[in-house]
């Protein structure tokens, strides 16, 4: 393995990287830095269920270089097998981490996703944290598919703002959709898709408090604040990913990624 190199962990059959958040920030910088042509997918246990019934998806995750464990039931079942020196990578620590080290970096990010005005804001907020961050770019999408001409004239908008890192804010499995179809029209080296981090980095949502997301908690935090939205969600992930990890025998040993899943 080289100095970038990281293993995986499965996880129902999604290859999961075997990491924590500085490697993780370490891996993006240095992709970025170099030009390698990439794409992150920040998956919890939202990303997982999905993939059960989606191979396209599930086919998205194996090709991505790096899938971070976003969420504590991923690496609650890294450390149960024997994998203890995985730490949650959460989407929106992710971004922070990589943006607040624009003055050792250097590197130069476009924002691509979330609602009205909400990466406008983004840029202003981030900014603000760090005076040094170069953000050449933000892109509000509509809420349907892109046609043809439309998906060229976004990548030609990116491509001539010229990032090295493209953060997509449109949520899972959007995101994930986007940057694989994205992927060979961007010069961009890396793409990274961080769902709701949009909204909680401009200030537009709370994050729940931090003991509740170190127990695991964080759906229920956001299912009280937006029980509309979330509540046929979390009531058929939740069980779901309880019971296929009980008929798993509570996961795989160490290396036993399905066939297809990179050791990078």
């Amino acid at each position: 393995m080289n100095a970038l190199s990281h293993a995986r962990f499965d996880v129902l059959g999604v290859p999961v990287s075997e990491l924590d958040l500085p490697r993780a920030v370490e891996i993006v910088e240095a992709w970025g830095r170099d030009g390698t042509k990439t794409f992150v997918c920040v998956t919890g246990v939202h990303g997982v269920i999905e993939c059960q019934d989606d191979p396209e998806l599930l086919a998205i995750h194996r090709r991505a270089s790096m899938v971070t464990p976003d969420g504590m039931p991923l690496v609650w079942w890294a450390n149960r097998h024997g994998l203890k020196t995985v730490r949650r990578v959460y989407g929106p620590d992710l971004m922070a981490a990589v943006c607040a080290r624009a003055p050792r970096n250097g590197l130069r990010h476009f924002f691509y996703g979330g609602g009205e005005g909400v990466a406008q804001d983004l840029a202003w907020t981030m900014r603000a944290r760090t005076p040094e961050l170069q953000v050449v770019g933000t892109y509000q999408p509509p809420f349907r598919p892109l046609e043809d001409h439309e998906m060229d004239d976004v990548a030609g908008l990116i491509n001539a703002a010229r990032p090295d890192i493209v953060w997509v804010g449109l949520g899972t499995p959007k995101q994930e959709r986007w940057m694989d179809a994205f992927r060979e029209r961007l010069d961009a080296p890396v793409l990274v898709g961080v769902g709701a981090a949009f909204d909680f980095l401009a200030g537009r949502q709370r994050q729940a408090p931090a003991w509740l997301q170190r127990h695991g908690l964080e759906w229920a935090y956001r299912l009280v604040r937006e029980p509309r939205r979330l509540a046929g969600r979390y009531g058929r992930i939740v069980p779901r990913f309880l019971l296929l990890a009980l008929a798993e025998g509570a996961g795989r040993p160490r290396g036993a990624a399905e066939k297809g899943a990179n050791r990078l």
